[in-house]
């Protein structure tokens, strides 16, 4: 897959179909296949260029090594006290790198996508950046509202438990990352080989669990969204599972009523996870808000 230069890192990406851009920004520690290439390739055939690629620290993107492990400890207190917590990065330089990536590529303004960290990304693109967006889609995620009640505590546990080292057990790791998807995923669309061989893959791909920490630090690191999502002017679909027992309802509730004139779509059924069964009102829900925007253009 090819790869381009941004705010002094490299990016790894890739792209099919043609028409307007749009732009897949995924979730904490996770690679841009987690959107999986039947999702992509749907979307490409609905008329639109389809982009993802890998945010920083994860995947085949730079690593940032020489930032070392944060001390969770001191940013779960910085968190708690409401004060700046040390990181090597934030949301923020996250999202500028979402938009070197659309400067990569020569693209003026794409429709933006992202899936829970991916849609906090999302969110600050469209509000720093609304001149290089179209539309924004805020899948599965929240403001950063510290009032709004956190995910179950078998979710959270399931997202701080780290997993066992594949290099030493290769099925443990496997394992672990099945249980963790029935503790957040969609109760009921758990296709266990499917996801086994999705796991295997990206392992095969990528393997750096410290940029998952440095990520998480940096969601735990970045400030409420809501005072810049109440100025957001560009059209906005907020998508958010039912039964999201990691990123609770309230939160895609809370985005959709701070940003003017976002509709929200409650799937039935969905937790924290994009199965094959809900690829279609997910896309159908894109087009609907990429419609929008032509239409307001």
């Amino acid at each position: 897959m090819p790869q381009l230069s941004a705010n002094g890192i490299n990016i790894e990406y890739d792209e099919r179909g043609s028409g307007e851009p749009l732009l897949l920004i995924m979730g904490l520690g996770a690679q841009m296949t987690r959107w999986p290439d039947a999702f992509c390739d749907q979307l490409a055939g609905r008329g639109f260029r389809v982009i993802r690629f890998d945010n920083r620290d994860i995947g085949l993107s730079s690593k940032m090594d020489a930032a070392g492990l944060p001390d969770m400890a001191a940013v779960f207190a910085a968190f708690a006290g409401g004060q700046p917590a040390p990181v090597a990065y934030t949301l923020k330089e996250m999202s500028e790198d979402a938009v070197g990536v659309l400067d990569g590529l020569g693209i003026d303004k794409a429709h933006i996508v992202g899936a829970s960290m991916g849609g906090m990304i999302a969110q600050l693109v469209a509000a720093d950046f609304p001149d290089r967006t179209l539309s924004l889609t805020s899948i599965m995620s929240t403001t950063g509202n510290r009032e709004l009640p956190s995910g179950t505590p078998e979710a959270m546990a399931a997202l701080s438990t780290p997993a066992p080292n594949p290099h030493d057990d290769r099925e443990a790791f496997l394992d672990h990352g099945v249980k963790t998807a029935h503790v957040i995923g969609s109760p009921g669309h758990i296709d266990e080989p499917a996801l086994r061989e999705r796991m295997a893959g990206d392992l095969e791909r990528s393997y750096y669990p410290a940029g998952f920490m440095r990520q998480y630090a940096a969601v735990l690191a970045s400030p409420d969204r809501r005072p810049k999502l109440n100025g957001l002017k560009v059209p906005t679909m907020v998508i958010h599972g039912e039964v999201d027992p990691l990123v609770p309802l309230a939160g895609g509730e809370d985005t959709a009523g701070t940003i003017p004139g976002a509709e929200l779509m409650v799937i039935p059924g969905m937790g924290h996870d994009v199965p094959r069964v809900f690829y279609t009102p997910i896309i159908e829900a894109i087009v609907k808000v990429a419609e929008r925007a032509v239409a307001a253009a």
